[in-house]
């Protein structure tokens, strides 16, 4: 409803939908746009079920992101094994198999609190971009630096995705207030 009354274009983006079914509900319901997490599987089945993804948003004239290759997880305090770095060459073919109008590609951040400076390579990002045409999804953007922000965009990054220390910045304030008086109603917080 939000969106519908905004005065400016919105997309109401569904984020890492994992299964076919569950992307179908966000479309019906109203969903513009669709990011299809296939990156855990072997890259044939992600191939595949992007490829239903698209179709199915088709019909819904939503847009598609996807995620290829992947990225360790530290939310919930889980340790990253390191990721697994999108290759340009599967990753120009994906793109254009697929049909999708933007990719997430790994190339060094990660999601979740990072632990140590994150390393990116944005040589690899720049090469996907020129590769692929396509805009280019910076997924665990939380905790990366201005300037390795400006870094990402110079090489082809077109949107980032921003969540983690914003949640935790808003999980700290609660935390304070409470600590700081008494509350006795929601809003107060």
């Amino acid at each position: 409803q939000a969106a519908e009354r905004a005065g400016v274009p919105v997309c109401v983006q569904l984020d890492h939908g994992e299964t076919l079914p569950y992307i179908e509900k966000a479309l019906e319901i109203g969903f513009t746009g669709i990011m299809y997490d296939g990156s855990t599987l072997p890259y044939e089945e992600n191939l595949m079920n992007t490829k239903k993804a698209v179709a199915m948003a088709a019909g819904f004239h939503a847009g598609v992101e996807a995620e290829l290759g992947a990225m360790p997880s530290r939310e919930g305090g889980e340790a990253a094994a390191g990721p697994v770095y999108t290759d340009p060459a599967p990753a120009e073919e994906f793109c254009r198999e697929t049909g999708i109008d933007a990719l997430a590609p790994s190339f060094g951040t990660a999601h979740g609190i990072y632990h140590a400076k994150p390393m990116l390579d944005l040589e690899r990002v720049r090469v996907i971009a020129e590769k692929t045409g396509l805009p280019l999804v910076m997924h665990g953007g939380s905790g990366v630096s201005e300037e390795d922000y400006r870094r990402a965009i110079r090489a082809g990054i077109r949107k980032i995705n921003y969540y983690t220390y914003m949640s935790n910045a808003g999980s700290r304030a609660v935390r304070e207030c409470l600590a700081a008086g008494d509350v006795t109603f929601f809003h107060d917080l």
